[in-house]
């Protein structure tokens, strides 16, 4: 069967452009997802995620090549393998960026409009539903559940209070008029029935048209090639259940499986640096050097302290206190299990700027991988500085030409010096609040980075090389532009240089990582990617 537009991937952005291409515009749309149609009943309930988090259930674990500058270390990267993509795994906060952000875009495509702030809000307006907030920012009549926390722990109290008592003021909404300041996060999740939960791409843009002929669904299908002819892409080669399929477009491919598995795919077909592509003895279709370059992510590095007394959510998801809060999550529809533990952050520019290039995060527990340190889980917080808009640029290369082999993703977190000094500024903020109340009259004891490896600029380097993890919010690369930059990918209309047929509509066209959470602007992205579509095809 031929379908009018083949979609390589199920997440976030797939998601929304394959429900706008078929409700508003009258498409037929072939989905292909590599991972299952659904995942466990406990990653619905907002709390549920933390059980997954160290495992790869709905996850694929990419080990990035190793870093010289992070003393050889080789973090991981994760990323959603599941419909639904990230949405269906991650913290569910709902976070756009900054207007800057959009606008830089704009300006960088050398148009006044286009991808710019004013045309991307009523993509974000149009998809929302919003329990809260009702105004030029946010709507009500859409299908993505977004809420407040459920359940405030008194450690992410005592955060805003010290947060504002440094001079922070505080937030409402960190997507209305201005960014910066302390405050409660939204979420994706709201009431799905009876049950305060998860607001996943799945549930909320692809399950109302479960029904439509129009929108076809094929899971556990890892897309391995573009299948390209006469210049033109006219549908794609897929692995399921160890069989070779293939699925043809009659109008056009979409590629939207990430950004490291995006650049992986369109490398598989014959995209790419030349050079790069002979080595694997891949034929070259289109030479486009900037496949896999622009490689951007968050990253953050902690605070971490302990309590005196029993605070946060340590201990809340074991023995009696597990058994007690899912009682009333089930009961009542409130307590902890309806929250995602992450309540709370904290924009700000550690240099006194008036833009945020900073994001502090609240954790109301203590938490360590082993490879950081030997200290046990316990009561206390964590806060974790992530970098806004890192200037160190990395890459995604094939480790070979087998569609099985994950891509060689180089994160390279602190490649640039102003990225390690913006973070090691924000763990002075970190470590301020330690020592503000109402804080400090409870704080036990500050485990890292303490004093000492603070006032050693040498051991506070390497403290920042030994704990920097991802935010997992990798964009960039098969970035748009235009037609006179050479490393541009995509155009403004995503449409791959030098193809017909083809177009990347997933977090991998940002030419610049926006300021905050990448899940919301990656269904914007779909939705934009769907308007692009819908207008060039004449349809209202």
């Amino acid at each position: 069967m031929e379908y009018d537009f083949v979609i390589a991937g199920g997440g976030s952005a797939a998601s929304v452009a394959a429900m706008r291409l078929v409700r508003d515009f009258g498409f037929t749309v072939l989905l292909l997802e590599r991972g299952p149609a659904s995942t466990n009943r406990i990653m619905a309930m907002p709390a549920g995620y933390m059980k997954f988090l160290a495992r790869d259930d709905y996850l694929e674990m990419h080990k990035t090549v190793p870093q010289p500058q992070l003393g050889g270390r080789a973090p991981i990267v994760p990323v959603g393998k599941a419909l639904g993509g990230g949405s269906a795994v991650n913290a569910m906060v709902y976070m756009r960026g900054q207007a800057d952000d959009y606008d830089g875009w704009a300006a960088s495509l050398g148009n006044s409009h286009d991808w710019s702030y004013q045309d991307m809000l009523p993509h974000f307006t149009e998809l929302e539903a919003n329990s809260r907030l009702s105004d030029q920012f946010h709507g009500t009549a859409g299908n993505l559940r977004v809420s407040d926390p459920g359940h405030v722990t008194g450690t992410t109290q005592d955060f805003l209070a010290a947060a504002q008592a440094l001079g922070h003021e505080h937030n409402p909404d960190f997507n209305g008029a201005r960014q910066s300041g302390v405050g409660i996060m939204q979420h994706t999740y709201g009431q799905w029935g009876r049950y305060k939960e998860r607001s996943d791409a799945k549930k909320a843009f692809l399950d109302p048209l479960a029904a439509d002929k129009r929108l076809t669904i094929i899971t556990g299908a890892r897309v391995d090639r573009i299948i390209i002819e006469d210049g033109r892409a006219v549908g794609v080669a897929y692995t399921r259940q160890g069989q070779a399929h293939t699925a043809r477009a009659g109008k056009e491919v979409l590629v939207a499986v990430g950004t490291y598995n995006s650049a992986k795919l369109m490398m598989l077909s014959g995209i790419g640096p030349a050079d790069h592509l002979r080595e694997h003895g891949i034929e070259v279709l289109a030479d486009l050097p900037g496949v896999g370059q622009n490689l951007q992510d968050h990253h953050e590095v902690p605070v971490i302290a302990t309590t005196k007394a029993p605070s946060g959510y340590f201990g809340q998801d074991k023995g009696w206190p597990m058994i007690r809060n899912g009682l009333q999550y089930l009961l009542f529809n409130s307590g902890p299990v309806t929250t995602t533990g992450i309540e709370a952050c904290l924009f700000f520019d550690p240099n006194g700027g008036d833009r945020p290039t900073i994001q502090l995060y609240c954790a109301p527990i203590v938490y360590l991988d082993r490879d950081v340190s030997a200290a046990k889980p316990t009561w206390g917080v964590t806060f974790t500085s992530c970098l806004l808009r890192p200037k160190a640029r990395g890459s995604v290369t094939l480790r070979s030409a087998d569609p099985a082999d994950q891509p060689l993703v180089d994160c390279n977190f602190f490649g640039h010096p102003d990225d390690l000094r913006l973070t090691i500024a924000a763990l002075a903020t970190a470590r301020q609040l330690l020592q503000t109340e109402p804080l400090k009259s409870k704080i036990a004891e500050e485990l890292l980075p303490g004093a000492a490896v603070m006032e050693d600029p040498q051991a506070l380097e390497r403290y920042c090389g030994q704990t920097v993890k991802t935010n997992y919010h990798p964009v960039g690369t098969l970035r748009m532009g235009t037609e006179n930059d050479p490393m541009a990918v995509v155009s403004p209309h995503l449409k791959v240089r030098g193809l017909d047929g083809l177009r990347v509509i997933d977090c991998s066209i940002m030419p610049q990582i926006v300021s905050g959470n990448t899940n919301a602007p990656a269904m914007a992205i779909g939705s934009k990617a769907a308007s692009l579509i819908g207008q060039e095809y004449g349809r209202a």
